[in-house]
């Protein structure tokens, strides 16, 4: 049997005897003759269930996409906007990033919705996709706020005014390893 998700928690089934069913898997209910007239948990409910568990097929809510970085299929939630990562490609704030045009390691401290077109640098009067080193990166792509390791550590602590926040398009940042 083949499974297709069409989103909203809904699957089409394709059965090996060139039927095809729709279920509804969080209702668990299916329109195939042995659920519709017997009211029992058919196998079509069952083959969704297993192919969510084993990772062939997004569960309700999510979709398949592709991950920017690497290809390879992900889930997400249906209603996130690209570029879309899997999870070893995503980055969060306090992870550790590379930056691609200068090998340098940097702290991420925001990953923004907001794409690299779109967000102001005030002091360069330019966008941040715009920005001289930046030009090579993909234009469309969130924009993340990250701070070089190179703080002036003071008797008490990190002295705020030593760290900087720096903005770059997301694909010109790799996750480190």
């Amino acid at each position: 049997m083949s499974v297709l998700p069409l989103g909203d928690g809904l699957y089409e089934v394709e059965s090996a005897s060139d039927h095809t069913y729709l279920v509804d898997l969080e209702a668990s209910r299916c329109t195939c003759p042995d659920h519709v007239f017997r009211e029992a948990r058919c196998k079509h409910v069952r083959r969704v269930a297993i192919e969510i568990t084993e990772g062939r097929t997004p569960p309700p809510g999510e979709i398949s996409v592709t991950c920017h970085d690497c290809g390879e299929t992900t889930f997400v939630a249906e209603d996130e906007s690209e570029p879309f990562y899997c999870d070893e490609h995503a980055i969060f704030p306090g992870d550790t990033v590379i930056d691609r045009e200068t090998g340098d390691r940097l702290t991420v401290v925001d990953v923004s919705d907001l794409r690299a077109d779109a967000v102001e640098i005030g002091a360069a009067d330019c966008t941040v996709a715009e920005y001289g080193t930046n030009e090579g990166y993909d234009p469309d792509v969130p924009v993340v706020g990250a701070v070089y390791p190179h703080a002036t550590v003071a008797r008490n602590g990190v002295v705020p005014s030593s760290l900087k926040v720096y903005t770059f398009p997301r694909t010109r940042l790799e996750t480190a390893a």
